[in-house]
């Protein structure tokens, strides 16, 4: 894909495509799912999507925070250190996915090499004209 907006047209494609009955185009795609998660039971409504490009510079480790919404993640390259209090920690390879519920805390996280960076498409789900990150 050439631009950022081929990528989104092949999402909402896709995502067209998933609604209708099955007719023989989901396989000619090669459409898999990656990731399944039950979502928090709130409404959207006044809420936004705000679609972010991380990057986790070696070295660089990101401190505490949670969000006031909920977050998935799909880590784009490197290796991406994540851990949520209350889980253990993990280090997450290019393709996989990860979910932060709302109102938990993301502890120090980046990228688990010491020479290359980590590269992480992160969809943080929150309400209009609030801060999408906030201190613990």
């Amino acid at each position: 894909m050439k631009t950022r907006r081929e990528f989104w047209q092949l999402c909402l494609a896709n995502a067209f495509l998933a609604s209708l009955p099955s007719c023989g185009a989901h396989s000619a795609l090669g459409m898999r799912t990656l990731y399944q998660q039950d979502l928090p039971n709130i409404t959207l409504a006044g809420w936004q999507a705000t679609v972010l490009e991380l990057t986790f510079p070696p070295g660089l480790i990101a401190p505490s925070h949670h969000h006031p919404g909920f977050v998935l993640g799909y880590v784009l390259d490197g290796k991406y250190r994540f851990h949520m209090e209350g889980a253990p920690e993990a280090v997450l390879s290019p393709g996989s996915v990860f979910y932060e519920p709302p109102g938990h805390v993301h502890l120090p996280s980046g990228s688990a090499s010491a020479t290359r960076a980590a590269r992480v498409l992160a969809i943080a789900f929150g309400e209009k004209g609030k801060e999408l990150v906030t201190a613990p």
